[in-house]
């Protein structure tokens, strides 16, 4: 029989999508409000990789992560999708459409997982509409591709942003398994 253990903390990260930096950078001090201090932000990156925002959201996309600092138990993803959705909804265009995509994830040492509204076949049901999926994985020394990891999730400069984000990761986990050192 197995035994029932909980999950380790992992650290929380938002993807913003946008054309209006100053945008993102409000949004940025109300997601510190609800999910604590930052300590590290990516710099803003061209979201060249589909059109499948544009007609939502128009041309000259840009792309900024953002990792909080306090971990969160994986569990809380569904109420974290909902809350940034929330936030979303609050900045709509005059003719519909969202002006700034929220996307919360989370990273631990071996993989990186999104939160999403839409099922699919290699997405799980977490809760309260909520789907998970798992975007990369961390093998070897490094991140590996999966069938459907999204063309942005497949870049160099996104892997380099994980990796430092992963070192964060694992350094706070290790002042928790040894708070004395």
């Amino acid at each position: 029989m197995g035994i029932i253990i909980e999950p380790h903390p992992v650290k929380l990260f938002i993807g913003m999508l946008s054309q209006d930096m100053s945008l993102i950078e409000q949004l940025t001090d109300s997601l510190q409000n609800m999910f604590g201090p930052i300590d590290l932000s990516s710099p803003v990156l061209p979201w060249e990789h589909t059109k499948y925002y544009e007609k939502e959201m128009g041309e000259g996309l840009k792309r900024k992560f953002i990792f909080f600092e306090k971990l969160v138990h994986p569990g809380t993803i569904a109420d974290i999708k909902l809350r940034t959705m929330e936030l979303e909804s609050r900045r709509l265009k005059d003719k519909g459409g969202r002006e700034i995509n929220l996307d919360p994830g989370y990273l631990d040492a071996a993989k990186i997982v999104l939160a999403s509204t839409k099922d699919f076949s290699h997405r799980i049901y977490l809760d309260k509409g909520i789907y998970g999926e798992v975007t990369l994985m961390y093998s070897g020394k490094d991140y590996q591709t999966l069938p459907y990891t999204f063309p942005d999730y497949r870049t160099k400069e996104y892997w380099d942003i994980f990796k430092t984000a992963r070192e964060l990761f694992k350094s706070e986990i290790k002042k928790r398994l040894n708070p004395d050192q």
